[in-house]
């Protein structure tokens, strides 16, 4: 029999809500406050950091915008200038300010976002107009900060889908008109600034007063709109010059010219079109090139004395692949490789640095045994036999393993995330060494606003290549990606100037290829999870893409960089060059 609480009480309706900041904060308001509201009494309280700005907010387990009114109770989490999330929304508004800004100063003016520098900017150049003067981008500066002054709200609306195709047409804004054709639904999210609408896929700030610290950088052909990283969200720091990334950036731009792809838009036409195969060879083409031009420089520098060539570069960046090629070019030159494996040089367990968590930080560069992985690298150059290790995994032990010793003009290929850090091989004279660094470095962006991160092209890749390989599903993929991008911020990008040569892995039709097999991943993931957050962002920008269906992914060469991840490479079970004596 179930027994009544006299605790049970009909009450009135409320015309209040309470938010849940946490067990300890909980505060009530009217309902229909938005969460910008509430976050700025909760600042202006010091009931939470008053100090970094709060960009947006986790409400109930799903990511909102601080303009979104509250109709019922919520747990509200706030989503700062610091987090990842709230770096993308600053980003992307500060794209919409710049491009208003530009179109009040210069009408005829469009500016193509290209992509981002590694120390928090992006770099920009116009179409339809010369390049700005130092005179003009402080001018362009000045207007931008009048209307962060002027504290304009931010719009979110809601159109048809013929109504922004006629706006897009009438603008002239041909990369959005490619990028409508293949929308699937009737409906599309614009943003309005001082009376302009555009498309941008992703949250807003509620009004540009949020978008005070930027700074406009002059450089050769465009500049550089600075924006602050999530390690330093309060402050803008110096913009280095990386002479060698910048010529990586303007080789992909001469690719895509070949190619006569600007956007997402006008792939999506190709792969419509019987024209796909050819793109998709030339692509690959390209990267061949690319590698046999890297093999010819190696070649060059054996006879200055290169024995040795380390390849480094962050996840999911086709190393392994690029590796694979690297060692058939250099067979083609009459270079036999010898492929040493850094993964045997690990430390016992016991003897594993830790993290500031006080957790096994097997990243470390100090996770190697640095003194025996030198001294086997000089004995093998002075062509003595040596005996490499084996490291257990499971025990976390190391064992003798093979014997090893080089033939004539064999060149050792070590790769690894030290590979560019010059403390790997501080006993090895420099002239001995040849340095390559490999990661997808471009991507074909959604259109002229709307950058594709090559971050996200990494993961996309992993996430398909962790499904195929290792039985992960993509909750546990996304869980683990922020500490794979502390590990590569910490151990990989400070060193990546050190290279001899870049190799850009990226290709422009990927996106085609790996969304049919990575949204279904990203489809099953539960929903008001931290993970679905990050899930929804990134099906938000594969919706764009069309997909390839079977008889096209089937056009991709078994050779190509992009089987490491979908699967049906030649070159999985290929281990280029290893002589070994007996034990």
């Amino acid at each position: 029999m179930i027994t009544l609480s006299k605790a049970v009480a009909r009450s009135a309706p409320r015309d209040e809500i309470r938010v849940t900041f946490s067990p300890e904060l909980v505060v009530s308001a009217p309902i229909g406050t938005t969460i910008e509201t509430i976050i700025l009494t909760a600042q202006e309280q010091a009931w939470i950091k008053p100090d970094i700005p709060v960009i947006a907010a986790i409400c109930n387990g799903r990511l909102r915008e601080l303009s979104y009114p509250l109709s019922g109770d919520a747990t509200l989490k706030p989503v700062y200038l610091s987090s990842s999330d709230g770096g993308r929304i600053y980003r992307r508004s500060l794209i919409l300010l710049l491009t208003t800004a530009v179109h009040e100063l210069w009408s005829e003016a469009e500016v193509s976002v290209k992509y981002a520098v590694p120390d928090g900017g992006y770099y920009c150049e116009f179409i339809h107009r010369a390049p700005p003067t130092a005179q003009e981008l402080e001018q362009l500066d000045a207007h931008m900060r009048h209307i962060v002054a002027a504290d304009n709200p931010i719009t979110r609306q809601q159109v048809a889908l013929e109504d922004a195709r006629a706006l897009f047409a009438a603008r002239g804004d041909d990369d959005k008109v490619r990028l409508l054709e293949y929308r699937n639904r009737d409906y599309l999210i614009l943003y309005s600034l001082r009376e302009r609408a555009d498309y941008y896929y992703g949250y807003m700030v509620p009004s540009t007063r949020y978008l005070n610290l930027f700074k406009l950088v002059h450089v050769a052909g465009g500049f550089i709109l600075q924006y602050p990283r999530k390690e330093s969200a309060t402050v803008l720091h110096s913009i280095t010059t990386y002479s060698k990334l910048s010529q990586v950036f303007r080789l992909a731009d001469e690719w895509l010219e070949k190619l006569r792809i600007e956007d997402v838009g006008r792939l999506n036409r190709l792969v419509q079109t019987d024209s796909l195969q050819e793109i998709i060879l030339v692509a690959e083409a390209l990267h061949e090139q690319n590698v046999a031009s890297i093999a010819t420089q190696i070649a060059e520098r054996r006879d200055e004395g290169v024995q040795i060539v380390l390849i480094a570069g962050p996840s999911s960046s086709g190393k392994t692949t690029f590796a694979r090629r690297l060692a058939i070019q250099l067979l083609a030159h009459g270079i036999r490789p010898f492929t040493l494996e850094m993964d045997n040089y690990f430390v016992d367990r016991p003897f594993t640095p830790r993290d500031e968590n006080g957790d096994y930080d097997f990243e470390s560069l100090y996770a190697l045994n640095l003194p025996i992985f030198n001294q086997h690298l000089i004995q093998l150059l002075e062509g003595h036999q040596v005996q490499l290790p084996k490291f257990d995994f499971y025990t976390g032990t190391s064992s003798p393993g093979k014997l090893a010793q080089l033939a004539m003009k064999q060149i050792i290929i070590l790769e690894g995330i030290h590979g560019l850090n010059p403390e790997l091989v501080p006993q090895i004279p420099p002239e001995k060494v040849f340095r390559i660094y490999v990661s997808a470095l471009t991507q074909l962006n959604i259109d002229m606003h709307n950058r594709v991160a090559t971050t996200d092209v990494r993961l996309v890749r992993r996430l398909v290549r962790d499904a195929r390989t290792r039985g992960y599903n993509a909750t546990d993929t996304l869980n683990r990606w922020q500490s794979v991008r502390r590990g590569e911020k910490r151990n990989i990008f400070p060193y990546q100037e050190n290279a001899d040569v870049m190799f850009n892995s990226a290709l422009v039709y990927e996106l085609a290829a790996l969304r049919p097999l990575a949204e279904p991943l990203l489809l099953q993931v539960v929903p008001d999870t931290p993970a679905h957050i990050e899930a929804k962002r990134l099906l938000s920008f594969l919706h764009w893409v069309m997909p390839f269906n079977d008889q096209q992914t089937a056009l991709i060469p078994d050779t190509s960089l992009l089987r490491e991840f979908i699967g049906g490479s030649i070159l999985d079970h290929y281990h280029p060059g290893e002589i070994t004596l007996p034990e």
